[in-house]
């Protein structure tokens, strides 16, 4: 099932692009080029109204074929049908980067959060280094129950299920915990 009929002089597509796939032959993928660059160009032409696009995707497609060019199988099907093939995707590719959102550097997604001044930063930092030095001087399984509920984000059940404790009993022992907390923080100077 050939292409088109090999004269004496004139090999066929097919045998040219044997060549093309083994010996990257240029002046075989050049023939190639010819026959079959017009016909891109105007099936691309008939999708698409531009004419510079369906050149771009003329090049691009056959392009692709030399890049490619070791993939054709003669066994599944005639080249015409391989590189139309591959003129397709070309185009359902830039149809696809067409419809694409254009990069908007003034999107408010993209524009970095206003640096906080620097003495709100230190008070921060300041007010975290307390909160730790609070939270250590705590018993250990207070501290453990703060964690674990505001840090964690642990619901009282969780927690209660976790410690294996009466859900009264984390409670409790939660109120307890935050109250002795706040009286570190307040003796510290830092709220």
């Amino acid at each position: 099932m050939t292409e088109r009929t090999a004269s004496e002089n004139q090999p066929s597509l097919e045998q040219l692009m044997l060549a093309v796939s083994s010996r990257r032959d240029m002046d075989a993928f050049e023939a190639i080029f010819k026959h079959f660059a017009p016909r891109v160009k105007a099936y691309m032409a008939k999708l698409s109204a531009d004419t510079q696009t369906a050149e771009e995707l003329m090049q691009e497609t056959m392009i692709m074929v030399w890049n490619k060019a070791d993939q054709f199988d003669f066994s599944k099907g005639a080249l015409s049908t391989w590189i139309f093939t591959i003129a397709r995707n070309q185009r359902i590719d830039a149809v696809r980067r067409a419809r694409r959102p254009q990069f908007d550097p003034t999107d408010p997604a993209f524009v970095p959060d206003e640096e906080r001044p620097a003495d709100i930063q230190i008070a921060e930092r300041q007010s975290a280094s307390q909160l730790r030095a609070a939270m250590a001087s705590l018993p250990k399984e207070q501290s453990t129950l703060l964690e674990l509920a505001y840090f964690e984000d642990s619901t009282h059940s969780a927690i209660a299920k976790k410690l294996n404790l009466p859900l009264g009993t984390v409670k409790s022992r939660l109120r307890l915990a935050f109250n002795k907390l706040r009286s570190a923080l307040d003796n510290s100077g830092a709220y």
